[in-house]
């Protein structure tokens, strides 16, 4: 196949697992075209049968905020005529279904390639429910060919807030290339990240208000007073500036050290004893499966589709959102309980692989892709965009 990829080349989940079924799918021998602002951020080297396409911007006097979307639009339809592609599939229904549906409208009267949305979380539960955006987010996604949600939380987000019908959507989970993330890599930088030999705990997120980074800090510093221990901080974002003052105030600053955003994590996961994402929502948390793969327990909130991937009591434990005191002991049950620790590693890292591993969940979507081309996945009947009547009269007016 000769497929389009769209995605958010920045740090995050979505660019991220956009990016590794691109690189896999290439390895299975098709034709994969990146089509973004920027090259995504684990997009490195030369890779066969991978291209990149950026979208190019132009800014005019006229435009306060240059119109990425109608680009985008351009250059999928470019690199779709261009390249003959089959299917496109983009990651984020905002802008990016719509682009590509703009796109397929420029082409042949709408017969270019087919076109499917993976929805990954904020582009549902956070900017489609905007007022100012809902319509077109509905539109879009009920436009596209096929849809894939990265969990059953999704799904059913989805399903609530666009009248989306289930049998539309597909449950398609992230996934971790477990030889990649696994435990005792080589080169170990513990002795570097721990040099007394304290216990690491670790986070790894783009460090948004809702991945609640100060209750990162609140549960370390409370685990600080019970053993030495010392906080490895990966990533870069808005909420940076309020932790390191957090960790200050705390009188932890010492002990955390703010590593910025590295694009092989895997280097680091390895090193950690507990990863700790105490997030206000996570459509599937990926970060945590990194972690999984690595061998690492998990200390993480009960929210979203977390419960889908961090078996509470086996693989780590799930706690209320905010409760920074039950999070601390749990850490504290864990990294204090060397045969605990070792027990949850275990069945972090065999969840990765029986249930996540890229070998399984790869063919899923090659799968997916051939119902898609072959017309075998149901385009929603009446007026596009139109939710059905009972869910018009369940969201009110």
């Amino acid at each position: 196949m000769r497929l389009g990829i769209t995605c958010y080349p920045t740090y995050g989940g979505s660019g991220a697992v956009a990016t590794e079924l691109g690189l896999a799918l290439a390895e299975r021998g098709h034709e994969v075209h990146f089509i973004s602002y920027a090259a995504p951020f684990r997009l490195v080297g030369f890779r066969e049968r991978i291209y990149f396409h950026e979208v190019e911007m132009d800014e005019y006097p006229l435009f306060e905020h240059p119109p990425y979307s109608l680009a985008l639009a351009v250059a999928i339809h470019e690199v779709a005529s261009q390249h003959e592609l089959d299917l496109v599939h983009v990651h984020y229904a905002i802008p990016h279904a719509t682009s590509a549906w703009i796109a397929r409208q420029m082409m042949n009267g709408g017969r270019g390639p087919k076109i499917v949305t993976t929805l990954h979380g904020t582009d549902i539960t956070l900017i489609g429910q905007h007022p100012s955006f809902h319509s077109i987010t509905r539109f879009s996604i009920r436009r596209s060919d096929g849809l894939t949600t990265v969990s059953e939380f999704l799904r059913h987000e989805t399903e609530e807030s666009f009248g989306v019908e289930p049998d539309r959507i597909r449950v398609i989970p992230n996934f971790i290339d477990t030889e990649r993330y696994r435990p005792e890599r080589e080169p170990c930088h513990r002795p570097a990240l721990a040099p007394g030999g304290e216990k690491i705990l670790m986070h790894v997120s783009n460090f948004r208000a809702v991945k609640r980074i100060d209750d990162v800090v609140e549960v370390f510093a409370r685990v600080r007073s019970h053993l030495a221990a010392r906080l490895v901080m990966v990533g870069d974002g808005p909420e940076r500036a309020r932790a390191q003052q957090r960790a200050e105030e705390l009188g932890v600053a010492d002990d955390v050290v703010f590593l910025g955003k590295h694009t092989s994590v895997e280097e680091l996961l390895h090193c950690a004893d507990l990863f700790v994402l105490p997030s206000e929502s996570e459509s599937f948390g990926l970060a945590a499966l990194e972690a999984m793969a690595c061998g690492v327990p998990v200390v993480a909130s009960r929210v979203g589709g977390l419960p889908e991937v961090v078996e509470d009591g086996v693989s780590g434990f799930l706690l209320p959102v905010g409760d920074v005191e039950a999070m601390a002991e749990a850490a504290v049950s864990i990294l204090a309980d060397g045969e605990r620790a070792r027990t949850m590693g275990l069945a972090a890292r065999s969840t990765a692989v029986e249930r996540f591993g890229a070998e399984r969940i790869v063919p899923v979507y090659e799968r997916f892709y051939e119902e898609v081309l072959r017309e075998e996945v149901r385009v929603p009947a009446g007026l596009p965009g139109e939710l059905p009547a009972s869910k018009r009269a369940r969201r009110g007016p």
